[in-house]
């Protein structure tokens, strides 16, 4: 393990250019599973873990890592196993998702692979409803699963999704019922919240799955003589997907004079300055992290008054 996360601070050369560097762990078998380095704090022995009262199972326990206190989730039991046992000689992946920080438990951390998103690919059809993988590829001809960790965010800690009483105006929702927004998210649970809040607004919502079908939808809108930024009023997009990520798509549509005016969000659970920089690089309008109702509201109500007065 020594050495694992050395240079994570040193990787942001690896985004704009659809590319990604997973972490690789095991949870209670030979199967692999893999997270976005970019998520991840440090890898640790598993600390000494405190007990919460009335926390879910999946909880199992809050440890005191450099200061701070932060909650232990079992990987394995959050995604319908039985939870690891031998806890001494287990790992804990730190990670911040939405501003927040976890530790996630997981049986062994194996290494960091260097992938393009294209690499990536949505679960296999079929898999139904109830799994918890956004995204599966494959290295040194093993299966690597990558975990909707949304999904489980949302099941053990619950975020409200409502929308502070005064956000929304009843003139701006009367304008909005002519408006479409363009959501694009691998993750079913972030494209569920994110439509809910946009419907709560009054705009109607197209949801895509990830930066290649959601610029395949634009250019077909460009080939039949349709104007982007005319029939949409931003597309809000996650960054990691597959296939293609948020930024290349965004490069993407800044590269081609048929949809260059289309107003675009980039809404992440990845956290930081450094995407700040990343937004600029790449020619997007705005930065949000996820997920935040009443600021998202705020800013779609923002682009509908901003088109209002245009």
């Amino acid at each position: 393990m020594a050495g694992v996360l050395d240079s994570v601070n040193q990787r942001t050369q690896l985004v704009g250019q659809n590319r990604l560097e997973l972490l690789l762990f095991r949870l209670d078998g030979k199967q692999l599973y893999g997270i976005n380095v970019f998520k991840v704090k440090e890898v640790l022995q598993c600390p000494r873990l405190t007990i919460m009262p009335k926390a879910s199972p999946v909880v199992r326990g809050v440890a005191n890592i450099r200061g701070g206190t932060i909650p232990i989730l079992d990987l394995s039991m959050a995604t319908g196993r039985s939870g690891l046992d031998d806890l001494k000689n287990s790992f804990v992946i730190i990670t911040e998702y939405n501003t927040k920080v976890q530790g996630f438990l997981v049986r062994s951390v194996e290494r960091i692979v260097n992938m393009n998103w294209e690499e990536i690919h949505p679960p296999p059809k079929g898999t139904g409803r109830e799994h918890y993988l956004t995204a599966v590829t494959r290295v040194d001809k093993q299966l690597v699963e990558i975990i909707d960790v949304e999904k489980i965010l949302a099941e053990v800690a619950p975020m409200s999704e409502a929308i502070s009483e005064g956000v929304i105006d009843v003139e701006t929702q009367s304008k909005a019922v002519s408006k479409r927004v363009l959501i694009v998210d691998d993750s079913s649970v972030a494209r569920k919240q994110v439509s809910r809040c946009l419907q709560t607004v009054g705009v109607e919502v197209v949801a895509l799955n990830d930066g290649r079908e959601a610029l395949d939808y634009l250019r077909k809108m460009v080939e039949e003589g349709r104007h982007p930024e005319q029939e949409l009023l931003m597309m809000i997009s996650d960054i990691e997907m597959p296939e293609m990520d948020g930024y290349t798509l965004t490069a993407e549509v800044r590269g081609d004079p048929r949809m260059q005016k289309l107003h675009i969000l980039l809404h992440t659970s990845l956290s930081g300055v450094f995407n700040q920089a990343m937004v600029k690089k790449v020619g997007a309008d705005d930065f949000l992290a996820k997920f935040r109702p009443d600021d998202l509201a705020a800013r779609v109500i923002e682009r509908i008054k901003s088109t209002e007065e245009g």
